[in-house]
């Protein structure tokens, strides 16, 4: 069964919940262009560090230099960055390798076309993980996430065979299209947010319901 990563947590709280309901990890949004679920830096350091092992805390950075990256790691101290934009220098891979020992690095591709093919086959080598969205970092204001839209998962499953690294789907995943997600995309983790949430919280029942159409998979 894929493992799932419940985004845009907002509170301690919530954070028990998604994990209540079988999360595997939690996504913990900072500074963003746009998008749901960001909060300060004080309440995800305060969150991650309340998170048991094994659930990966993620933070969601949208820095794109290493200084960046690590200046905003140091002050929440997740187990896990998830890069949710391109990086200006590709040697600042090796640079959060030297300076974050023991931090996973997840690299969001947003699956605009067929040319996340050759991104990912460049960048999967460099990271611990991609995960595939639906945003749009072209626009004047970027799209890292958060869109509630699915994408073209012919290419994220193509993306997936040609890939030696963990991928996870992210992009409009709910409890009545993860099945199709899985079967046809095959990926090892699902991520989402607004379907398991009513107002903008984290809801019991939809939560319920999407693992459980996971589980029958």
């Amino acid at each position: 069964m894929p493992r799932v990563k419940i985004c845009c947590i907002s509170s301690p709280e919530e954070a028990r919940l998604a994990i209540s309901a079988g999360a595997a990890a939690l996504g913990l949004v900072g500074r963003m262009p746009s998008g749901p679920g960001i909060i300060g830096d004080e309440l995800i350091a305060d969150i991650a560090s309340r998170v048991p092992p094994p659930v990966a805390t993620f933070l969601l950075t949208s820095e794109t230099t290493a200084e960046g990256i690590i200046g905003h790691h140091q002050k929440v101290r997740t187990n896990t960055v998830q890069l949710v934009d391109s990086l200006e220098d590709r040697q600042d891979y090796a640079r959060l390798r030297a300076a974050l020992p023991g931090v996973k690095l997840v690299q969001v591709l947003h699956v605009l076309d067929e040319r996340q093919l050759d991104e990912a086959a460049e960048i999967a080598p460099l990271v611990d993980a991609l995960l595939l969205d639906s945003g749009n970092p072209n626009l004047a204001v970027k799209e890292l996430g958060g869109t509630g839209r699915t994408h073209n998962w012919a290419v994220s499953r193509r993306i997936v065979e040609s890939v030696s690294v963990p991928v996870f789907l992210a992009g409009g995943l709910n409890a009545a299209n993860v099945r199709q997600a899985i079967e046809a995309v095959q990926p090892f983790g699902l991520d989402l947010c607004s379907s398991v949430r009513t107002e903008g919280r984290l809801d019991a029942r939809k939560l319920g319901d999407f693992f459980e159409a996971v589980g029958r998979f």
